[in-house]
């Protein structure tokens, strides 16, 4: 509601810190009541079946939002912002029917997860380093749609790029999920890494509509293989009485690192063209997904990923 007033930058500046600041509220309580509704041995389906749908509706918001622009023009953003309070609204109001199950345990004074972060199991700290390491070549998505515009999409054909992006991640987020139940999350993930990493390559060197295309739909395999399976796998193996909190610090290291991450790609997009940044991304997808192979230890022996 705050961008149908936003007169000026500054205004856009502080409805979106507003967006990111309840984004950051409800990102880990949400994945904690995701895992702990889930059944036993469909952690990675409890999780894809919420990407999915959130990427669905993401999708059908897309297309909404298309067909208002063609219709009105560009004076449609306005009536795009106010239509979007519906759906939350609604949201809210099925929220209050939504019954949360009781503590595990009794609530007691615990120590800061910080000073026992020595004894957090390494494949948790491990992760949490691709997380950054990764994320610090994954920069804004608007560097994905300035590609799509220099490649010669119009505006309202790169929100049906977008479109065809999100509604893959849907299609195939509860695959992926089921997947991860079954050989393991460290597969998937790697999978996703390589995934980008070929996304990114796509995007530095692809000159051609039709293979920008592609690319867009390889991007939404990518979404779908790691969005929901790396939250499985947080959830997995932290510490019970610590799960939201690592959670939390996990979507806390994304949402940190996105920012210099996105200052670096326009400093290479800026000095070295538009293929630096996303070499750079890749080159750095490339390096989580080794990471992965040689670093983390799946406790399914099934699921070891050989070289």
């Amino acid at each position: 509601l705050a961008l149908i007033f936003a007169g000026s930058w500054v205004g856009i500046l502080g409805a979106r810190i507003i967006d990111r600041f309840g984004k950051g509220i409800r990102t880990a309580p949400r994945d904690v009541m995701v895992a702990e509704s889930s059944e036993k041995g469909e952690l990675g389906r409890a999780f894809g079946i919420h990407k999915a749908l959130d990427m669905a509706g993401s999708a059908i918001g897309i297309l909404l939002s298309f067909f208002l622009l063609k219709s009105i023009g560009d004076g449609g953003y306005k009536a795009i912002f106010a239509l979007s309070a519906i759906p939350v609204v609604i949201a809210l109001i099925m929220f209050a029917f939504v019954k949360e199950k009781g503590a595990s345990a009794a609530p007691h004074e615990r120590e800061r997860f910080w000073k026992n972060f020595k004894g957090l199991d390494k494949n948790l700290k491990l992760y949490l380093l691709v997380v950054f390491i990764f994320t610090l070549g994954n920069s804004s998505n608007t560097f994905l749609l300035l590609k799509a515009s220099a490649v010669g999409f119009s505006s309202t054909e790169v929100i049906l790029l977008y479109f065809l992006y999100s509604l893959t991640s849907s299609l195939l987020a509860i695959p992926f999920g089921r997947r991860s139940d079954k050989a393991g999350r460290k597969r998937v993930l790697v999978a996703g890494y390589i995934t980008f990493a070929a996304v990114y390559a796509g995007f530095a060197f692809v000159s051609s509509k039709p293979l920008l295309i592609g690319v867009f739909l390889l991007y939404g395999a990518y979404t779908a293989m790691v969005a929901g399976v790396e939250r499985a796998y947080i959830s997995e193996i932290s510490p019970p009485d610590i799960k939201g909190t690592m959670l939390g610090l996990h979507s806390t290291i994304s949402g940190i690192v996105l920012l210099p991450a996105s200052v670096i790609a326009g400093a290479l997009w800026s000095a070295l063209g538009a293929a630096a940044p996303f070499l750079f991304g890749a080159l750095l997808s490339v390096t989580a997904a080794l990471l992965l192979i040689f670093g983390l230890k799946d406790k399914n022996t099934r699921n070891q990923i050989t070289t």
